[in-house]
């Protein structure tokens, strides 16, 4: 097996299948094709499908003229046919691992999935998790699921590893391309294959480590490390407002020193995919180990309660101006989780809505990237068309959320009778009399 998938690799025959189609999935797909590799897509959703077989891209990450010229060329396709499982040496399962209504991980996608591949599963295949998961998950759930469902055995007739993505939407720098990798596969002659596949596509370089349960905790590590340091940053800013100092000049100047410190920012909270979920799936799995992870607890529990604190910073806001936040108009400038981009998954700014909202405010939004949003009771809300004089002028108070660089600050300032900014989205404006910073 794995002189054959070897020799497949190099030249260029391997058929490679992505289960899910979305922030990672389609990325992928596309570096795959772009390699030269016949390739799949999997994904329940027809809509995708078909958008993808069109050429239509709805991924922000992916070059048009990529997606469109390899679905012409037909390197590139996508299926809701899962029996066509059977035709892949390479199989990427990219599906969404969000936390149920107590927090706890849900891993419905992935075992779904893997039941799917199962029943199709044929020998000489690479099987790779990328979803983000705590550890164990490769070994101890789809393992046994690939094996019974499909009646091989790993190691023997199919090889499995685990390599998280690394996703960082709106980042120009670093797209799945060019970012290393990390696997963690079941064997050493699966590591050596499955590295051996993604050196072919992928140009930021491989790190191997021996398990995938290494590969799965390093996952957790970066975003956990984000997470801890994130709070830091909150609650330094909590302190700083109480005693009247500058958060954001604070850390301009902490971070001209060129060793030792990294520069992170407050805001209204978490959000994507990452790193508000990732430690709640470190913090449950160790319970298995009667451990507590109180440094990580501690942050997650700062980072939650920031949108809340937010909307009381903006109620005294309100107060100053002899104002109350029940009946005030609060236009929210921003609903993406971060700037530039049209991602709204767990952003902060849906909860800061629903707060002030709750709180009997009347509630605007305006985002040059997201024209809509449905909430989690499947509400959908729709966001003003374009920012105006007249919209700014109407609300008694402007709260940006989410820093985009292509809002005109000035504008903002100028016609605003209040602008409370959670991002420093306003650094650069010279008139600051009527700003609030976080």
């Amino acid at each position: 097996m794995k002189e054959l998938l070897l020799k497949k690799i190099q030249e260029r025959t391997i058929n490679a299948g992505v289960v899910g189609l979305g922030y990672v999935g389609l990325p992928l797909a596309v570096e795959i094709a772009k390699a030269g590799y016949h390739t799949v897509g999997f994904d329940l959703l027809e809509d995708k499908v078909n958008k993808i077989n069109r050429g239509d891209n709805y991924i922000a990450d992916v070059d048009h003229d990529d997606l469109l010229g390899l679905t012409s060329a037909g390197t590139l396709g996508a299926t809701t046919d899962f029996s066509r499982i059977a035709e892949m040496d390479f199989i990427a399962i990219c599906v969404p691992t969000p936390l149920d209504t107590h927090q706890q991980p849900d891993l419905s996608y992935i075992e779904h999935s893997s039941i799917q591949i199962a029943g199709y599963l044929k020998k000489n295949t690479m099987v790779v998790l990328e979803s983000t998961t705590f550890p164990g998950t490769t070994t101890d759930i789809v393992k046994p699921i690939l094996e019974r469902g499909s009646g091989l055995r790993c190691g023997e007739d199919f090889y499995l590893a685990f390599s998280p993505e690394r996703v960082d939407p709106g980042n120009r720098n670093y797209k799945t391309g060019n970012t290393p990798k990390v696997i963690g596969a079941v064997g050493e002659d699966a590591g050596k294959v499955i590295r051996a596949m993604y050196e072919s596509f992928l140009k930021g370089g491989v790190h191997s480590v021996s398990s995938p349960e290494i590969a799965e905790m390093e996952k957790i590590l970066e975003n956990t490390y984000r997470n801890i340091n994130i709070g830091l940053i909150n609650e330094m800013a909590m302190l700083c407002d109480r005693m009247k100092i500058n958060i954001w000049e604070v850390i301009d100047a902490a971070r001209t020193k060129p060793y030792g410190f990294q520069a992170f920012y407050p805001g209204p909270g978490l959000g994507g995919h990452c790193i508000p979920l990732d430690p709640y799936y470190l913090s449950w799995k160790v319970r298995e180990y009667a451990f507590h992870t109180s440094m990580i607890e501690t942050s997650m529990m700062i980072n939650d309660r920031m949108p809340e604190y937010c909307v009381q910073r903006a109620a005294n806001i309100l107060n100053e101006l002899s104002k109350s936040l029940k009946g005030s108009r609060v236009l929210i400038l921003g609903v993406a989780y971060k700037a530039d981009i049209d991602d709204c998954r767990e952003s902060p700014a849906f909860r800061v809505i629903n707060v002030l909202r709750k709180k009997g405010a009347e509630v605007l939004f305006f985002d040059p990237y997201v024209k809509n949003y449905t909430d989690k009771e499947g509400i959908t809300y729709s966001g003003e068309p374009l920012l105006t004089e007249e919209l700014l002028e109407s609300a008694d108070l402007v709260m940006i959320t989410t820093a985009h660089s292509c809002v005109d600050y000035d504008f903002v300032q100028k016609h605003a009778s209040a602008v409370f900014d959670t991002r420093n989205a306003m650094k650069n404006v010279k008139c600051r009399s009527n700003i609030e910073l976080l």
